[in-house]
């Protein structure tokens, strides 16, 4: 296999070599390919960071560092990320990949050209992972040296405090996690913005564009309240704009960076966009939007007549359309309190709450669970605060700034652009926040029940599928969620998000005599989500922790050290073998079904051969478990799982489910977590695909319900080929259901249509 090089340019990349360039060089390299204007760039890829860290000597020093930190202590949290870093900034870049940016650098125009240098990081921009601004951005660079120091300082980046915590809460090993630079000709834009492609919270077509004077930054900081257009693209038309008073903008300052000025008079609250420019810029966006499949998020640029296209990422915040009202300013609204504030409703939900305002991060520590977050405009170290509140009201920003992604990604009620939100509320107000309206109310009240009487076009009406589509969780608090999506069950609980969550391993509570504490908040956090799904199939994986994560726990010090803790003691193997633990399970698992829960399936997972189903479930009825009455199924992640699958039929199973993650790397003996062959991780392989079809065939003879809980069962192509070969349900991450399920209603319509023209 050809060895990746240290740079790449945009038109030598794929979408597929986002391993290596991460999701904004994938994105300009994809974009660039299909003619859209992307200035020209190079990458400054993920394995040229991977090279310095071992170079130096310097990897296994910070990984070290990272293991056994608890991300919500802040102080320790900060106090890590200041030495981590440290360490990055002062290793010296081995000379020769110093040469390949500089060489790269002069192709450009002779080592002259100004460029933006953007952080690319292999875990963001991703479809199911888009929180922004956790990597820096330097913007305004000019010379070889000062594009050295640019790209060292983005991978220092890496190990910011708050992107330590981000990968941390979302399941993002630090290890995996690598960084590319983006080295992109900087656009000295006269008017930038952000454009959503379709409305980032219905999912209509209408096209959202806002625009500010300046370079972009302004809009993306939230710096600015933008103005805002909407084009829709049915009637090819704008259809509503509000020019809002840009009170400041940010430039290129001299030779290096950028500074904030105040926006000349005349242009303070003169449109940004003419109707001309808007409609460019929306048929550029559907171009890029048909070309993903998905609706886009873009960053775009205007110098004179000339439009540029700097980043493009999914949009993964669309929710079930709403109707939206408007209520002026000091009346009453159906049964809630007065209107005291104003602003763009930036994140649907109503939740009341205690004020804090907070003009700095260091302020953040006393925001409280519950609390209603208050600021000029939140930024990327404000994010556990911000995990912890009721609602997130700002002075600033548009529907494209951070508090607006980060609010609509959390499920958290926001209103952004205000403009005096610090000044008008006070810190203790209980007030009530309409995230979709854009109003705050005074008092802490509830929202006005919807009526009987409304219309029935009043909503879309659900689409209903003959495959059942459902919601992977890994957390109760994000049940409810789930349950917003209409899912028809969930495909996938992963109980060891809980266990790990507790900070002990089983063991270590076995040994303290602790058992009680341990089922007490296994039958909790598993109730929360049967609670939420009632009537609905809920199927628990036993426990699947590999010994790596355990030993990072108390309790986890005799963990045993495994070369590949992928592929060892993890899954029913374990639980096997340690009967304690696994009967600890079993305890909380028979009350819930002693409750009346007979919705709750449990299956196990890293199965390979019918005994070790057969030995679980005898172990289950030892324990008490009437298992003739009681659903059990497993994964299927190993290949001898799929060969065998007869034989587990016939051992007594109910269900089975793809675990695609697995069952891809053990097929083709990738490791989906080394960089080297990472590119080789193929979903649709022909023999991933074929032992796929395989066991759906054995599984529908044989009347047995089988489903799809990995990755890929997030993804509308796979998720289309799945139904074709006659899978029973899916299950896909929280934030894909909508458009798995429109994927499978399209395709089961289409099955229906050739089937019908065939007997016409």
């Amino acid at each position: 296999m050809k060895e990746m090089p240290n740079v790449l340019w945009l038109e030598e990349i794929k979408k597929e070599d986002i391993i290596s360039v991460g999701g904004k060089g994938a994105s300009l390299g994809e974009m660039a390919a299909i003619g859209l204007p992307v200035p020209r760039a190079f990458v400054v890829t993920a394995q040229a960071f991977r090279r310095f860290l071992v170079e130096t000597g310097i990897e296994d020093e910070i990984f070290r560092r990272l293991e056994r930190l608890d991300v919500d202590d802040t102080a320790a949290l900060e106090s890590v990320s200041r030495e981590v870093q440290d360490i990055v900034l002062n290793a010296a870049m081995p000379d020769y990949i110093r040469q390949e940016i500089a060489g790269a650098y002069a192709r450009m125009d002779g080592g002259e050209t100004v460029v933006a240098v953007r952080s690319s990081a292999t875990a963001e921009d991703l479809p199911d992972a888009s929180f922004a601004g956790q990597q820096e951005t330097f913007l305004n660079i000019v010379g070889e040296e000062a594009l050295l120091d640019a790209v060292q300082r983005c991978w220092v980046s890496l190990y910011g405090a708050r992107a330590i915590y981000y990968r941390a809460k979302q399941g993002f090993d630090d290890r995996s996690v690598n960084i590319a630079v983006v080295v992109q000709e900087l656009i000295r834009s006269e008017k930038a913005g952000v454009m959503f492609t379709s409305h980032p919270v219905t999912g209509e077509p209408l096209t959202i564009i806002e625009a500010s004077w300046g370079l972009g930054e302004a809009v993306v900081s939230g710096s600015v309240s933008p103005d805002n257009y909407v084009f829709d693209l049915r009637t090819e038309r704008v259809v509503d704009r509000l020019i809002a008073e840009k009170d400041i903008m940010i430039v290129p300052d001299g030779q290096h960076g950028t500074k904030t000025i105040k926006t000349p008079a005349e242009k303070r609250l003169a449109p940004v966009l003419s109707d001309e420019e808007v409609a460019r810029l929306a048929m550029l966006g559907k171009i890029a939007e048909d070309h993903y499949g998905v609706p886009q998020d873009i960053e775009w640029a205007i110098v004179g007549d000339e439009i540029y296209i700097l980043q493009s990422r999914p949009i993964t915040t669309i929710k079930q359309p709403g109707v939206r009202r408007t209520t002026e300013t000091g009346k009453k609204s159906g049964s809630l309190g007065a209107v005291i504030l104003q602003g763009q409703g930036a994140s649907p939900g109503v939740a009341s709450g205690q004020v804090v305002i907070v003009h700095d991060v260091k302020d953040t520590s006393a925001v409280k669970e519950g609390d209603i977050l208050v600021t000029t405009m939140t930024n990327p170290d404000m994010v556990p605060a911000m995990r912890r509140v009721n609602a997130i009201i700002t002075d600033e920003g548009g529907m494209t700034c951070h508090a607006a992604i980060v609010s609509r990604e959390l499920g958290t009620p926001a209103i952004v652009g205000t403009k005096k939100a610090t000044k008008t509320l006070k810190n203790g107000q209980m007030v009530t926040v309409d995230g979709e309206k854009g109003l705050v109310y005074e008092g802490a009240v509830e929202p006005p029940a919807v009526s009987r009487a409304a219309p029935a076009t009043a909503a879309a009406a659900p689409i209903i599928t003959g495959t059942l589509v459902k919601v992977n969780v890994s957390l109760p608090e994000a049940a409810a969620r789930a349950a917003a999506t209409g899912a028809d069950g969930v495909g996938l609980l992963r109980i060891e998000h809980l266990i790990l969550g507790l900070g002990k391993t089983p063991s270590w509570y076995i040994e303290h005599g602790a058992e009680e504490e341990f089922i007490t908040e296994l039958y909790t956090g598993i109730k929360t989500v049967l609670d939420a799904f009632p009537g609905k199939p809920v199927w628990v994986r036993t426990l699947d922790a590999p010994t790596d994560e355990f030993r990072n726990m108390e309790g986890g010090e005799e963990e045993p050290i495994e070369h590949n803790p992928m592929l060892g003691w993890r899954g029913i193997r374990r639980d096997l073998e340690s009967p304690d633990q696994f009967g600890l399970q079993v305890e909380a698992f028979k009350r819930l079904w002693a409750a009346g829960y007979d919705n709750l399936g449990v299956m196990f997972p890293m199965v390979n051969h019918p005994d070790e189903f057969t030995r679980a479930r005898a172990i289950m009825k030892d324990l008490g478990v009437d298992v003739d009455n009681v659903t059990l199924g497993i994964m299927i992640e190993i290949p001898s799982s799929v060969v065998l699958i007869e034989d587990f039929i016939r051992a007594g199973i109910r269900f089975a489910s793809f675990g695609t993650n697995d069952l891809i790397q053990y097929t083709l003996a990738i490791d989906r977590n080394n960089e080297h062959v990472a590119e080789m991780y193929q979903p649709e392989h022909p023999a991933v695909l074929r032992l796929i079809d395989y066991a759906i065939s054995a599984c529908r003879r044989h009347g047995v319900e089988c489903s799809i809980c990995g990755q890929a069962g997030s993804d509308p192509r796979m998720v289309t080929w799945l139904v074709e070969h006659g899978i029973s349900s899916v299950s896909a991450n929280i934030d894909a259901v909508r458009r798995i399920r429109e994927a499978v209603a399209r395709k089961e319509k289409q099955i229906l249509l050739e089937a019908a023209r065939r007997n016409a």
